[in-house]
């Protein structure tokens, strides 16, 4: 909402608040559209200010809401400025050889963190931004090492430990960007060799860093970070006790950032939606120490939160389940509804 002079309102312009006059009758109720007549009106009832809607008034879901908020707005241009740098980073170093230097991957980090007053808010705007197709696999990088310093707080690591997840999650990916764009990002199913050819990721990254110095943790996550506990993964079928930490943090990160990604063939997924993926895959394949409570706090993040249901009711998340992290409790206007002993009502949508 803003307030603009009567002599600055525009036919279209929508009230935001009740408009009285000096006798406190109500002129024009709140949501009136402002035209020709609406003007006259007010003037001929000396109403100087008047409080009209802006884009961010007419939002209808939280994601909505950030996107048109002035702190995503400002976050935004500082993303595209560091994805600038960032990218001349990461090409100097796969097409010429020249080291990404730690410090000023780190500063970009530090930069873009900043600008979020929380980790929360900074997986929030990390949610709405829309890469170009050029740069959607820089992009993956990048914010995987946004999406680690949020996930290593929660964690509780220290600040060293998290600077080097950080750090492991700038390079993990890089194999990729060897790799055609049509084949990383194509919106079908991949063929068997298709997905032959994606798996050599690993082992280009590998190659690539194996030699240079940087920390032995982020080499073994950028081979390591597709092998699972259960040992389904690859290039090396390695289970639990076998795979590096970082990998397996990595691993998690991974999937949550493409998940919460868009992509030109699916929107992003809500949060619950990603933890049914996770819940889905199972807790043997990732370990579960690590998951457990980054799932937790995922679906604490939206205690608050007004929802809709398949119903078409609506209510706001009040308690979340433990033990089953997807199906929270909701409290409508007539009752409260606990998804986890109804099985048919599912979350559509979360204001």
């Amino acid at each position: 909402m803003k307030n603009v002079a009567r002599m600055a309102l525009e036919n279209g312009m929508v009230i935001a608040e009740d408009i009285y006059n000096y006798q406190n009758k109500l002129l024009f109720p709140k949501d009136t559209v402002v035209d020709d007549a609406v003007i006259e009106k007010l003037a001929r009832h000396s109403v100087i200010v008047i409080p009209v809607k802006e884009e961010i008034d007419f939002a209808t879901t939280h994601f909505e809401k950030v996107r048109l908020s002035p702190g995503f707005k400002s976050f935004e241009l500082t993303y595209n400025n560091c994805m600038s740098i960032f990218r001349t980073l990461m090409r100097g170093f796969v097409e010429n050889g020249t080291p990404a230097k730690i410090s000023s991957l780190m500063e970009i980090y530090t930069t873009l963190s900043g600008r979020a007053q929380s980790g929360d808010q900074l997986l929030d705007y990390l949610y709405n931004m829309l890469p170009g197709m050029d740069d959607m696999t820089y992009a993956h990088c990048l914010n995987s090492a946004l999406i680690a310093g949020v996930f290593a707080q929660w964690l509780g690591l220290p600040k060293a430990e998290t600077e080097l997840l950080v750090q492991c999650a700038y390079f993990y990916d890089i194999g990729k960007l060897k790799l055609p764009q049509d084949l990383l990002w194509k919106p079908g199913k991949l063929t068997d060799l298709e997905f032959t050819k994606l798996k050599t990721h690993t082992m280009l990254g590998f190659d690539m860093l194996k030699d240079c110095d940087l920390n032995e943790h982020v080499i073994k996550a950028t081979l390591m970070h597709h092998e699972r506990c259960d040992g389904t993964g690859y290039p090396s079928r390695l289970r639990s006790d076998q795979i590096d930490v970082y990998a397996k943090y990595i691993a998690i990160i991974d999937a949550y950032e493409a998940m919460t990604s868009a992509r030109t063939y699916r929107q992003s997924l809500n949060p619950f939606q990603v933890i049914a993926n996770f819940e889905w895959d199972g807790y043997d394949k990732y370990d579960g120490t690590i998951l457990k409570p980054i799932l937790s706090h995922i679906a604490a993040t939206q205690l608050g939160f007004h929802v809709r249901l398949n119903n078409d009711e609506e209510g706001e998340i009040v308690r979340i389940h433990e033990d089953r992290l997807t199906r929270p409790v909701i409290q409508a206007k007539e009752r409260e509804i606990d998804l986890a002993e109804d099985s048919s009502l599912e979350i559509v949508a979360i204001y």
